[in-house]
C-alpha cells in the first residue's frame, strides 16, 4: 500500500528524501559525486544497509546513478518532476515487506519454545553422518596444529573441489573443476552470484512463491524483486517472464528448478531448456539454487539448468547443508562467465572458507558411503511426505489442498481463503507448534492463506497429535473468517 500522511516513513525513505531535497535545492549539482556508502553511513549515523536502500531508491526515482568503480553521482539530467516523488509500488521490493524479521522470529520460536518444528527450514540432522564427519575433522585437527591462511583462500580446497566435480560428472553433468568456488553454504553462493550480476536498484525476477533466502539476498543488496507466477508442477511461467522482459529491464533471474522451496516440484527438462534459451537470447544471467538436488524421489538425479547452458549465463549454487551436514556450512558456486568476479567477491566478503570442514567433507566423500546415506534419506523423506500429505487431508478443514513434492522435505499447504496464516502461526505457537506462514515467501502478501510444513523429522505420536491440533486451529480460523 502506498504510504500516506499517517504512515511513518522508513529510515531509508527519510534519508532518500533528505538527499533528494538537497539535490532540488542545489546543494548537490548534476554530475557531482555524493558521499560513498560508508561515508554516508558515518555522516547520518545509519547502517550501511540503510544507505544502500536509500541510494537504490534514489536511482529508481532518477535522482542518482552509479558509475562502475567510481561511486554514486547526481544524474546529469534529472527526470522532470522527480522531486518529492514517492517510489513506485507496482513491483514489490523485498525491503517493503520485512520477510527477514518474520523468518528470524519463526526460527527463534522453534528454539525458545522447544516447539514441534513443522516451521523449520532445516532438515532433521539425526539421519545425517555428522558424527562421522566430526571424526574426520578431529583427526585433521590433530594432524595439523595450525593452518596457513593461504590454504583457505578462494577458490577452496582442491580435493573438495575435485570430489564435487566427480559427483557432477558421475551424474551426467560434466563440469570444469576450475569453475567451482567453495562458499560458506549456498546462501553465500547466492549472495555472491547476485552481487556479480546486478547492482543496487536493479530488478531481479523471482518465482512466486519463492524461497525467502532469495528475497533476503535481494533485500540486503538494495535490489528490487519482481515476482513471476509459478506453476506447482512445471515451475516459473516462462511466457509471463518473457512478457516482463519485454516491458522492463531485468538484471537477473533467480530460480529453484529442482524441488523448489516451498512448492517441491521438479521442473521438466524441456521447460528448463526453454527457460535457459529465453534468458540467453536476452543475455540475462540466471542464478540457479540447486541445494536440494540430491534429495530426489525418482530413480534418476534431475538435470540442472547448467546442463542447457551454452553461454556461461547460469550461476549454479548448491551445498551439502541439506544432504550431508548443516553444521559445516559447505557450499559452492559454478558461476560460468562470472567465475572471476564471484571469486573476487568471495575474497572481499569473507576472505576464505575454513579449511578443516572442507577437508573433512572431502575425506568423507572419498572414503565413506555418501550414496548409501542418500538412498536411505530419500526413502525416508518420500515415505514421510506421503504420511504428512495424508494426515493434512484427514485433519485439516474442507477446501485444503497440498503440493505433491518430488524431492526435498517441505509440503506447501493451501488453506481455505478465510484462514490468515499469521493468525494461525500465532495460535499454533501457543500450542507448541511452528509453521512457515505464507507471508515469508512473497513480498506481496499473495500467499496469506498458505503455510509450509517440514516433514523431515520422525513421524511420531507427538507429531501426529501436533498436526491434528494444527488442523483444528485451521478449522477454527476458517469458521472465524466465515463469521467475519
Amino acid at each position: 500500500m502506498p504510504p500516506t500522511d499517517a504512515t511513518p516513513l522508513k529510515l531509508y525513505e527519510k534519508l532518500a528524501d533528505e538527499i533528494e531535497e538537497a539535490v532540488r535545492r542545489g546543494v548537490f549539482t548534476p554530475g557531482e559525486k555524493i558521499a560513498s556508502v560508508r561515508q554516508a553511513s558515518q555522516q547520518h549515523g545509519v547502517s550501511i544497509k540503510t544507505v544502500l536502500h536509500a541510494y537504490a531508491l534514489l536511482e529508481g526515482r532518477g535522482i542518482l546513478e552509479t558509475r562502475p568503480q567510481s561511486g554514486y553521482f547526481v544524474r546529469a539530467k534529472p527526470q522532470a518532476g522527480a522531486a518529492r516523488r514517492e517510489p513506485k509500488r507496482v513491483i514489490a521490493t523485498a525491503s517493503e515487506v520485512d520477510v527477514s524479521r518474520l523468518v528470524l522470529s519463526t526460527l527463534r520460536s522453534i528454539r525458545a519454545h522447544d516447539a514441534v518444528p513443522f516451521g523449520s527450514p532445516y532438515p532433521d540432522p539425526e539421519p545425517f553422518p555428522w558424527r562421522r564427519i566430526n571424526q574426520y575433522a578431529n583427526a585433521i585437527a590433530r594432524r595439523h596444529s595450525s593452518w596457513n591462511l593461504i590454504d583457505d583462500l578462494p577458490p577452496g580446497n582442491p580435493e573438495l573441489i575435485r570430489q564435487i566435480a566427480r559427483r557432477y560428472a558421475e551424474n551426467g553433468v560434466p563440469v570444469d573443476p576450475d569453475e567451482i568456488v567453495i562458499t560458506v553454504g549456498a546462501t553465500e553462493a547466492i549472495n555472491l552470484s547476485l552481487q556479480a550480476v546486478a547492482k543496487p536498484g536493479d530488478t531481479v525476477a523471482v518465482e512466486s512463491p519463492t524461497y525467502y533466502a532469495m528475497l533476503h539476498a535481494i533485500e540486503r543488496l538494495g535490489m528490487r524483486a519482481i515476482e513471476v507466477p509459478t506453476h506447482p508442477a512445471e515451475g516459473i511461467d516462462i511466457d509471463a517472464l518473457a512478457q516482463i522482459i519485454g516491458r522492463r529491464k531485468i538484471a537477473a533471474c533467480m530460480v529453484m528448478p529442482n524441488f523448489q522451496n516451498p512448492l517441491g516440484f521438479q521442473m521438466p527438462d524441456e521447460r528448463k531448456r526453454k527457460l535457459v534459451d529465453l534468458l540467453s537470447t536476452h543475455e540475462i544471467p540466471v542464478i540457479e539454487n540447486d541445494v536440494y538436488h540430491e534429495l530426489y524421489y525418482g530413480d534418476v538425479r534431475p538435470s540442472s539448468l547448467k546442463n542447457f547452458d551454452t553461454k556461461g549465463l547460469v550461476l549454479h549454487c548448491a551445498s551439502f547443508s541439506k544432504s550431508l551436514t548443516a553444521s559445516y556450512r559447505i557450499g559452492w558456486a559454478m558461476p560460468g562467465r562470472y567465475r572471476a568476479q564471484v571469486e573476487k567477491l568471495k575474497f572481499l566478503n569473507t576472505l576464505a572458507t575454513p579449511s578443516v570442514p572442507q577437508v573433512a567433507v572431502a575425506d568423507y566423500l572419498r572414503q565413506d558411503g555418501y550414496d548409501r546415506h542418500l538412498r536411505r534419506v530419500r526413502r525416508l523423506y518420500r515415505q514421510q511426505s506421503r504420511i504428512m500429505g495424508a494426515m493434512v487431508e484427514r485433519f485439516f478443514p474442507a477446501g485444503t489442498r497440498t503440493s505433491a513434492p518430488q524431492g526435498g522435505y517441505v509440503l506447501w499447504v493451501e488453506l481455505p481463503a478465510r484462514v490468515d496464516s499469521m493468525r494461525l502461526y500465532r495460535a499454533a505457537l501457543a500450542s507448541g507448534i511452528t509453521v512457515g506462514p505464507g507471508y515469508m515467501f512473497s513480498t506481496r502478501n499473495a500467499f496469506s492463506h498458505f503455510i509450509r510444513l517440514n516433514y523431515s523429522y520422525p513421524w511420531t505420536a507427538q507429531s501426529e497429535a501436533a498436526l491434528r491440533r494444527l488442523g483444528e486451529l485451521a478449522g477454527k480460523e476458517a469458521k472465524m473468517g466465515e463469521r467475519a
